[in-house]
């Protein structure tokens, strides 16, 4: 696994948690709250991009933290993530772009 894929599955995490938070038939205690709004047609668009700002910040500062970018609970270094077989995944500068391209970037 590389820097691409590792920040690809956290961005597919986001993408899963944002569907089933907005999927009224998924019984979450997120999706059941949002649903007991009754949001209508209008509103509904606003409370996905309200969700997906907040999944985004948040994923890509967990990405920036352990990359050495951010601080993670008020503190700042950078981590190394290993696969299973102990294969470094990526330098710090490599999952910093990474995560831009992927979370704010054209492909996002």
């Amino acid at each position: 696994m590389n820097a691409n894929e590792f920040v690809a599955c956290w961005k597919n995490e986001r993408d899963r948690f944002l569907a089933t938070y907005l999927n009224e038939t998924k019984e979450t205690a997120v999706s059941t709250k949002i649903a007991s709004l009754n949001l209508d047609a209008d509103q509904l668009p606003i409370m996905r991009d309200v969700v997906d700002g907040i999944l985004t910040d948040a994923f890509y500062t967990l990405l920036l933290g352990l990359a050495g970018a951010a601080s993670i609970g008020g503190v700042q270094q950078a981590y190394q993530i290993r696969d299973e077989h102990s294969n470094l995944i990526s330098g710090s500068c490599e999952l910093e772009a990474e995560a831009w391209e992927q979370f704010h970037g054209d492909a996002a």
